[in-house]
């Protein structure tokens, strides 16, 4: 089912490696009967413009190994004009998918789709893999799964990293969704969080509110709070062109789907929720939301009829102006099948054209490209199933060298 194998095994110390003296290289010449060595260091020849030109030109992994060639090259790459330059200058990277080892601990495997490679990749802040995640640009945001304030910020190529203050709103929820965004002209990013709790004695009703962080004045602030009848906030959210987009599900009533989709202005407040409701494509057992050059998708486990809660297939739809879906693809049965009938089978997440897709009970990785409109797997990956029930995650982030918390 995967390709075949291909992975490195050396970890990414980007900002700690051993720097050696620069490599000669020699040749011998006659001189008088007498052999004499001469030696040189070829990149000597080239100027620093020159150089850093050619460096631009490789993969973002092999960066890390060009930083280590002697000190010239680290004062290169290391240096903050190179860094821009690189990300503004360079061939496309493509996302890359990381892919957790183990439930304990936030150690795995990174999937570059360009040279199709796994590298060993250790993640800053994040102590387990239950922690909720959001990326965008190059920054990815972690949060705790226990009493949810503890949320990080990080590059997880530089491993730079920032701790917010704590969020305001409920302390103990009962759901919470968590997205980020980046703004690359501003060097800004904003924070979302989206908080449901159900109202004490009542089922049907639940208090859902928005908190947003920004970087630019450092402080949370609550946006919205408002009350939903028969419907429940969950843990799925993504901010696109400045809307944040969540997912709601059927608490029971008079809804025919599971779903549905709220989408909330960030540049304005509303005073009821429920105006901003989108209905689902279709009947979903469960959906994952992200941003694709801020485009919206949705990818989704269908549904069979007669039994909605047990999956029949896997669609990726986009969301049109005027609220309209459009049915991009719809994953073919060849690549369905090991993907269980359960309804929340899957992990999904995606960035630029490339939608990543995960089954929970197996390391292998689909992809699906939205410009060429082909599915594919990854190299296989070199986490192995140890235990029957053991599951699998990940999420998709963009490595970029100049972006900083």
């Amino acid at each position: 089912m995967e390709a075949e194998t291909s992975w490195t095994t050396y970890p990414y110390n980007y900002m700690t490696t051993y720097i050696p003296e620069a490599e000669s290289y020699s040749e011998q010449s006659d001189d008088d009967e007498e052999t004499k060595l001469q030696t040189f260091a070829m990149d000597s020849l080239l100027p620093n413009d020159l150089l850093e030109r050619i460096l631009s030109f490789l993969p973002i992994a092999s960066i890390f190994r060009a930083g280590t060639v002697c000190k010239r090259w680290n004062e290169i790459v290391s240096s903050q004009r190179f860094l821009w330059n690189f990300n503004n200058n360079s061939v496309s990277q493509g996302p890359w998918y990381f892919m957790f080892t183990t439930t304990d601990d936030p150690s795995g495997y990174a999937y570059d789709p360009v040279i199709k490679k796994w590298y060993s990749f250790d993640l800053p802040c994040i102590e387990t893999s239950n922690w909720f995640v959001a990326s965008s640009c190059g920054l990815v945001c972690f949060m705790d799964n226990d009493c949810r304030n503890k949320i990080y910020v990080s590059n997880p190529i530089t491993k730079q990293w920032r701790k917010l203050v704590e969020p305001p709103g409920h302390k103990a929820t009962d759901y919470t969704a968590l997205s980020t965004s980046m703004n690359r002209a501003k060097q800004s990013y904003s924070v979302s969080i989206v908080k449901s709790k159900q109202v004490a004695g009542d089922f049907f009703q639940w208090d859902l509110s928005i908190h947003l962080y920004s970087s630019e004045t450092m402080t949370w602030t609550t946006s919205v709070t408002d009350v939903l009848t028969g419907w429940r906030g969950g843990d799925e959210s993504v901010i696109c062109n400045n809307v944040l987009y969540f997912l709601i599900y059927s608490t029971g009533g008079n809804s025919d789907h599971r779903h549905g989709l709220i989408a909330s202005n960030l540049s304005s407040s509303t005073s009821s929720l429920m105006r901003s409701f989108i209905p689902m494509p279709c009947a979903l057992t469960c959906g994952r939301l992200m941003n694709l050059k801020e485009r919206l998708v949705v990818v989704g486990g269908i549904g069979k009829h007669d039994r909605p809660e047990i999956i029949k297939g896997i669609g990726i739809w986009c969301l049109k102006e005027g609220g309209e879906w459009q049915e991009m693809a719809r994953m073919p049965q060849r690549f369905f099948q090991g993907f269980g009938e359960l309804d929340d089978v899957f992990a999904s997440s995606g960035s630029d054209d490339l939608v990543y897709i995960q089954s929970y009970g197996s390391p292998a990785l689909l992809m699906f490209d939205m410009k060429f409109k082909c599915w594919k797997w990854s190299q296989k990956c070199p986490v192995s199933k140890k235990f029957p029930l053991q599951l699998f995650t990940g999420f998709c982030f963009e490595p970029r060298l100049e972006i900083t918390p």
